[in-house]
């Protein structure tokens, strides 16, 4: 018999965490006592971290706090459109609350709140336009690279024909000179054409890539830079090619270093957001890893480019190593955001968790 009764409340258990939009259930005293995966995205943090938070911590508002108690009390719904919630996460978020008492006598009084995030749809359309401006740039770079390289070759077998021609040794310098920098131009194109090769895929542990990277970093950097980490241990295994996500994390963390006035703090940061939508495509389940510096921040019209190749805020800089680290992102069906201001600067490598698939055989 319990197992016929608890039949419906597990369906409705499931139709719960399925939901595109984030459910709260808090109990007479306002403490949140079960959320569903979208509220966890929405908060960024597990639901172990959540429950037993109060209204007014959850939602960081004393006031919304005094409606949803008013609403427990009246037994009356309410709705608020378009409100801007920072709550326990770091961004504010603009949601529709819907807040409704839950007064059945045969169960414990509470209340259920649902929030729609209205920026969603934004972030989304943003995303599909950043994949679609790297897919351009890469064919274009490439067609570009492809042009150069054939008469760089020409040139270069050519200097070297003539190399052979010259009695004067000192002349020879000035040929030396030609092939040096051919070489250079054809590494730099080589480069700009991105991987390489397809990625090697693994069963693997995201923690210890990052902690890779972490240590190779702490040992080249200036004394005055720390470098912390906060790391989500219940984080499943990821199926992707772990030399080149530390090439990834390397990149954009080296760039944190050179951004910092030879002094700071970087925080790397490992998250779940699940039912979270990268592009065009929602997936169950997406592996975050934030990297946060409290630098000086991107100026606002460059970070609409700092994935270019070329595109670099330093004299010394080649602007390689975020367009190297989008496409490498990309092959593994993810993305790299970010998100910059002065004191605070986040770059999210988002990874789909895809289920089903074995480790590749050794």
């Amino acid at each position: 018999m319990d197992a016929v009764a608890n039949g419906p409340e597990r369906t409705a258990q499931r139709i719960i965490d399925n939901l595109s939009s984030a459910v709260c259930l808090f109990d007479a005293e306002l403490r949140l006592c079960h959320v569903n995966s979208t509220a966890e995205a929405l908060f960024g943090l597990s639901a172990r971290r959540l429950l037993g938070l109060t209204a007014q911590q959850l939602l960081d508002s004393n006031r919304l706090a005094g409606l949803l108690a008013v609403a427990l009390e009246s037994g009356n719904p309410w709705i608020e459109r378009e409100c801007s919630l920072k709550g326990v996460g770091e961004h504010s978020v603009t949601v529709d609350l819907t807040a409704i008492p839950l007064q059945d006598p045969s169960q414990p009084p509470g209340v259920l709140l649902e929030l729609n995030p209205v920026d969603h749809q934004l972030r989304i359309a943003r995303e599909e336009s950043l994949l679609a401006q790297q897919r351009a740039t890469q064919e274009m770079v490439r067609g570009l690279a492809h042009e150069i390289k054939n008469p760089l070759g020409g040139i270069r077998g050519a200097a070297q024909l003539l190399e052979g021609e010259l009695d004067d040794p000192s002349l020879r310098e000035y040929t030396q000179v030609i092939i040096h920098e051919v070489d250079r131009l054809q590494d730099l194109l080589n480069r700009l054409l991105g991987p390489h090769r397809l990625p090697r895929m693994r069963r693997i542990n995201i923690h210890r890539v990052v902690e890779r990277v972490r240590t190779l970093v702490q040992a080249e950097a200036p004394p005055g830079i720390r470098l912390l980490w906060d790391y989500d241990p219940s984080l499943p295994e990821l199926y992707a090619d772990a030399d080149q996500l530390v090439q990834v994390v390397l990149n954009i963390v080296r760039n944190a270093v050179q951004a910092l006035p030879g002094e700071g703090e970087i925080v790397l940061r490992t998250r779940a957001h699940r039912r979270y939508t990268v592009g065009h495509i929602c997936h169950k389940l997406v592996i975050c890893i934030d990297v946060i510096d409290n630098g000086p921040g991107i100026p606002e019209e460059m970070q609409q480019k700092i994935f270019y190749p070329l595109v670099t805020g330093r004299a010394d800089g080649t602007g390689l190593g975020l367009s190297i680290a989008q496409s490498l992102v990309n092959q593994h069906g993810g993305l790299i955001e970010c998100d910059s201001r002065p004191g605070r600067t986040k770059f999210s490598i988002l990874l789909p968790v895809r289920e089903g698939i074995g480790a590749e055989d050794e």
